[in-house]
């Protein structure tokens, strides 16, 4: 570009019309797009970077963008208006101008005003659903709202939300609406910015894309979806899941069905298992749920069953009131007739275990003995050495006090003349009885040796027959 040639333009433009700052852009955009030609490539641009081809623009030319851009901020939402529609008019011609210098103008916007992309966002969905047969149109609107969000992590997601979420099952469009979701996450470790824009209403489409087989997407971009779907949760859950995740427990639950896929079923389970951990509203939602959910909830009580080990001291007691209320609910609707037989029986079943378990831990003696016992010795060491020895230690003069002493004297002086006779029995009779047993059982292990060894060679002989034979049986099989 002679960019003193652009500058003299762009002069011309703002001496003849000095009020009217729209036809000074819509000129830039012009020079541009007429000067900057290039062979016609794919609308997404997905051989070159996310920044192309503003990338590729020198220093000068960007401040002669930025200066121009700065004096007619008022007019840049409808320039950038302008510039998506006048691409589009370009796809409709069969040799239509090179499109860069309005993609150049639309990145040099949203740098600066990424929120200009997400004003009329409505107005952009009704284009790509009138153009839904002509996808080099709508894959130009993407790109250029799409822009958005390498600026802005928060107007990024917006527009996905906005416009690709509701185009993610055309088969044309679905490529590039994930690969940007995946570009955007990537480009933006730190999620806290995106906090707030995933609702119910958004994700648990994508729990659905992610997880259901047979959907419209094809299994590589499912794939693909379902590794960023971590992120997407953390981002739906958002900096305080404490407040936030009973919202999002009926929905988990009401697709927790005996039928649905093993992948969607375990992640819906840990979901609500984290519910139920963090946000104690969710037992209260569940509560609520319960009687019209019976098989879904049956799941749950045999997952928290499985997981009793590891689920805290707080989600045990919250656990204790629900499952209580359950049982009653269980036994009114046992009552009433055998309608939902099967789920209340199970539901009861899973309850029932999980009150066993609770009750089962009881008041934990044993720790309170250990503690005792470490006291009274740490007691007894700290009396000794106070005394310098344990005759003239005050638990001793308690001790033969109360008798204790002297009579545990005895004791011990009965049990070590028992454990002297019994030592020296066993010196005089094991000799005797352990010549008897070898002379017994010598010749037993000798002939169990010798079968051991007989039916070795058996099965041996016997293997080696199989292996020459079965080529032949096969072939007899053909």
């Amino acid at each position: 570009l002679d960019l003193a040639d652009l500058q003299k333009e762009l002069d011309k433009s703002r001496s003849v019309f000095p009020e009217n700052p729209s036809v000074w852009v819509k000129d830039l955009a012009g020079y541009l797009n007429y000067k900057l030609q290039a062979p016609r490539s794919d609308p997404m641009l997905s051989q070159h970077p996310h920044d192309y081809p503003y990338c590729l623009v020198s220093k000068e030319l960007k401040n002669i963008i930025r200066s121009l851009l700065g004096r007619s901020s008022s007019v840049l939402e409808l320039f950038f208006d302008h510039c998506i529609y006048t691409m589009l008019q370009e796809l409709d011609k069969t040799r239509g101008e090179s499109l860069h210098g309005y993609r150049i103008c639309i990145q040099a916007v949203l740098l600066d005003r990424p929120k200009i992309a997400t004003m009329n966002l409505g107005k952009y969905l009704e284009v790509l659903r009138s153009h839904q047969n002509r996808p080099a149109k709508c894959l130009t609107v993407l790109w250029a709202l799409g822009q958005a969000g390498f600026a802005d992590l928060h107007e990024g997601l917006k527009v996905w939300l906005g416009v690709m979420l509701p185009v993610l099952g055309i088969k044309s469009l679905s490529p590039y609406a994930v690969a940007y979701l995946d570009r955007l996450l990537m480009m933006h470790p730190n999620l806290t910015k995106g906090f707030g824009m995933i609702g119910p209403k958004d994700f648990f489409p994508l729990l659905d894309f992610a997880f259901m087989p047979n959907n419209s997407l094809p299994p590589s971009l499912q794939e693909q979806l379902r590794r960023l779907y971590p992120r997407l949760k953390v981002l739906a859950f958002g900096a305080k899941p404490e407040t936030a995740l009973h919202t999002y427990f009926p929905s988990f639950l009401s697709r927790a069905t005996p039928s649905c896929p093993p992948g969607m079923k375990k992640e819906l389970l840990t979901s609500m298992s984290q519910c139920l951990s963090l946000d104690p509203l969710s037992f209260s939602v569940w509560r609520q749920l319960y009687t019209k959910h019976l098989s879904q909830s049956s799941l749950l009580l045999n997952h928290l069953l499985e997981s009793w080990d590891s689920s805290s001291k707080k989600v045990r007691q919250s656990l204790q009131e629900t499952v209580r209320s359950f049982k009653v609910t269980n036994e009114e609707l046992a009552a009433r007739g055998p309608n939902s037989d099967q789920d209340v029986a199970a539901c009861d079943a899973a309850c029932k275990e999980l009150l066993r378990k609770m009750k089962g831990r009881g008041f934990p003696w044993s720790r309170l003995l250990l503690v005792l016992l470490v006291f009274a010795a740490g007691f007894l060491l700290h009396d000794v050495r106070t005394h310098g020895s344990f005759q003239a230690s005050s638990s001793a003069r308690l001790l033969r006090s109360s008798g204790v002493l002297p009579a545990s004297q005895q004791a011990w002086q009965k049990v070590s003349h028992c454990c002297l006779e019994g030592y020296r029995w066993l010196e005089r009779s094991l000799p005797v009885y352990g010549s008897q047993a070898a002379a017994v059982l010598e010749p037993l292990w000798a002939k169990s040796v010798e079968v051991t060894l007989y039916a070795s060679e058996q099965c041996s002989s016997l293997l080696s027959w199989i292996h020459d034979s079965l080529p032949c049986f096969i072939e007899w099989v053909r």
